[in-house]
């Protein structure tokens, strides 16, 4: 990378960061999965630089387009309200498994395997808090024709329906948590987009399931990630996933509130006592997601049998 053509990059994105409440902490040349030179910006907090988000970006990517600066804006301000939870990088499934995602490789690239797709790669680690091993190297994977409803084929555009595509895939049951093990695939298909309503859904969802997804969440990102400091509850790329608003994300968790299980400051939501007495429910919920994804997993795939 060279020090000019990097340099208008940097500026922009400092720039755009300070505007979102990010302080830009480092930043790094590195490559992407074709060799082609990227920059690496480590942002935090001005009054907490302990937790990081990474955001890796083409060199001469320029989101300083009418068409482009919107999303960027909206991910940095989004991702800045994440980063004060005690785990930024870690989520909860419908299905009830905690994960965090890492070592994604932006942008996208073009398939190597002559199918007309373009890929990212990435993991997904089980988080339980006692360092477990189980993880899905993953193959995120979107057609040509489907990459164009997408802004641009970089992190900020892409990073939440494809955290989204995951996790729905964990649901179906297609993808297994392993010690070890290949890559698999996580196609993004018509299937996750309306065309219709011009926006991106993941699951149907009823009041129920939504309290029951915070619940879940509150209980593993608060209560057993984060030593019960509060996490963002109406966070949008949740909406997304649930097919919901952050509105009605907000009336659930006043609900779990009048329950007892959490307490509410602002959009942000602690796990109280009483819904962590409800280990033995949650824990029971995970071993079930996890039992669920290995009779419909594909064996070719077990044994390493991909071309991605």
């Amino acid at each position: 990378m060279t020090m000019n053509s990097a340099e208008p990059l940097k500026e922009m994105l400092g720039k755009a960061a300070s505007e979102a409440g990010l302080l830009v902490i480092g930043i790094d040349s590195a490559l992407d999965y074709n060799q082609h030179p990227t920059t690496r910006f480590r942002l935090g907090l001005p009054d907490d630089t302990a937790r990081e988000l990474l955001l890796e970006l083409s060199e001469a990517f320029d989101f300083d387009k009418p068409e482009l600066l919107p999303e960027m804006t909206t991910h940095l301000r989004e991702s800045a309200r994440r980063l004060r939870n005690p785990r930024p990088d870690a989520y909860v499934t419908v299905a009830g498994l905690p994960i965090s995602f890492g070592e994604f490789r932006w942008p996208f690239h073009r398939s190597t395997s002559g199918s007309d797709t373009y890929i990212v790669h990435g993991l997904a680690k089980l988080e339980t808090g006692n360092e477990s091993p189980l993880h899905a190297k993953i193959s995120a994977s979107m057609t040509v024709t489907f990459a164009e409803i997408v802004p641009a084929p970089e992190q900020p555009y892409a990073e939440t329906f494809i955290y989204n595509a995951i996790r729905r895939t964990l649901d179906y049951g297609q993808l297994e948590m392993l010690k070890s093990g290949n890559r698999q695939p996580v196609p993004v298909t018509t299937r996750f987009y309306s065309r219709w309503q011009k926006k991106f859904v993941f699951a149907d969802t009823t009041d129920d399931s939504r309290l029951d997804f915070l619940a879940t969440k509150a209980y593993w990102l608060s209560g057993v990630l984060g030593n019960s400091d509060p996490v963002w509850i109406t966070d949008p790329r949740d909406a997304q996933y649930l097919n919901t608003t952050a509105e009605e994300l907000k009336r659930m968790a006043a609900e779990l509130q009048k329950q007892g299980m959490i307490q509410l400051h602002d959009d942000y939501a602690a796990a109280t006592p009483a819904l962590m007495a409800r280990s033995v429910e949650f824990e029971a919920k995970l071993m079930k997601a996890l039992d669920f994804t290995k009779p419909s997993f594909n064996e070719e795939m077990r044994a390493g049998h991909t071309n991605m």
